[in-house]
């Protein structure tokens, strides 16, 4: 049985029918209505190797643009050349204060059951850290996603990855062409070090990467020319700056920029295991976002209540048609 077939057997009623709908729906969108599919990663998805599902969505034309934070940005990367360093640890649940200082000594970095070396950290910080001086000392600037973009192109790392290529979504992204958006680049590892760096001198200004407002900006420009013939949807995985930054881009349009005919998002799906809440985003409902001329009350919304490294594989199997 596909995995397809599963799921219309089985997933029938409760956030099992959410599911299913929102995949039928998204399959919809992209295969027969030929719409565009932004898709947001929030939490540690990179790190639960959602590259494995995404990348081939990628790669097929299922999406066409990412809004993620960067620690999922820079997290895809960190697992493309550390793979094999990266420990699972099986109980995380009853670790104790000593096991996390014990881990932390030994130069690990916890994200649930998996622990990131610090090493491949430095590594990358080591590389990138030459385009950022460079980049400075031009008087040039450039988006978090194009630096990555860089390291991806030097032929001396790729003996280096530790995973099949195919298994990274950044890799799919720089082959298909599509744009990564990533607000809040500071908070992130990489973002911390590129402070660093520019604190001790080392990089001579900040502005060798672009602030969040130029990817807004871009984001924008971007919005406009895919949403002129056809709907734009939004697939968002958890809530925070990755969801609303970009999603915010519609009444950006309408609102900031005076064109009231700017189309609204045309798909909208949410997963996430936040409570739904008053005064919340990641746990809002989807009906919220009309007030804020996000969605019209007629554009597609679904809201799974549930751990996305667990759905986002499925939903993006039953749209590859798996």
């Amino acid at each position: 049985m596909t995995i397809s077939a599963f799921m219309e057997k089985h997933f029938r009623h409760f956030n099992a029918r959410e599911t299913l709908a929102a995949a039928k729906s998204y399959k919809n969108f992209v295969d027969n209505e030929h719409g565009t599919m932004m898709v947001s990663l929030a939490g540690a998805m990179s790190t639960a190797e959602i590259g494995v599902s995404l990348a081939e969505m990628i790669r097929r034309g299922k999406v066409h643009a990412i809004s993620c934070t960067a620690a999922n940005l820079e997290e895809d990367l960190f697992n493309l050349f550390a793979h094999d360093e990266y420990k699972v640890i099986d109980n995380w649940r009853a670790l104790s204060v000593q096991d996390e200082v014990d881990l932390r000594d030994a130069g690990f970095n916890r994200v649930t059951d998996t622990c990131i070396p610090e090493t491949v950290m430095k590594h990358m910080q080591s590389r990138l850290v030459k385009y950022w001086a460079k980049a400075a000392s031009e008087g040039r600037s450039y988006f978090p996603y194009e630096y990555m973009f860089m390291l991806l192109d030097d032929p001396e790392l790729k003996p280096l990855y530790k995973i099949p290529a195919e298994h990274s979504w950044m890799i799919a992204a720089k082959e298909a062409g599509i744009p990564v958006f990533s607000p809040g680049i500071e908070d992130s590892t990489l973002g911390n070090m590129f402070t660093a760096r520019v604190m001790d001198g080392t990089v001579s200004s900040h502005h060798a990467l672009k602030s969040g407002t130029h990817q807004l900006e871009r984001l924008a420009h971007w919005y406009r020319e895919f949403s002129q013939d056809r709907g734009v949807g939004f697939f968002q995985i958890g809530g925070g700056i990755a969801g609303d930054f970009a999603i915010c881009v519609v009444p950006l349009l309408i609102q900031d920029c005076d064109e009231p005919n700017t189309r609204r998002w045309a798909y909208f799906a949410q997963i996430s295991d936040a409570e739904t809440s008053y005064g919340g985003y990641s746990g809002a409902v989807p009906n919220e976002k009309i007030t804020w001329n996000k969605l019209t009350p007629d554009s597609p919304k679904f809201m799974i209540h549930s751990d996305a490294s667990i759905v986002a594989p499925l939903i993006f199997a039953y749209v590859l048609g798996q």
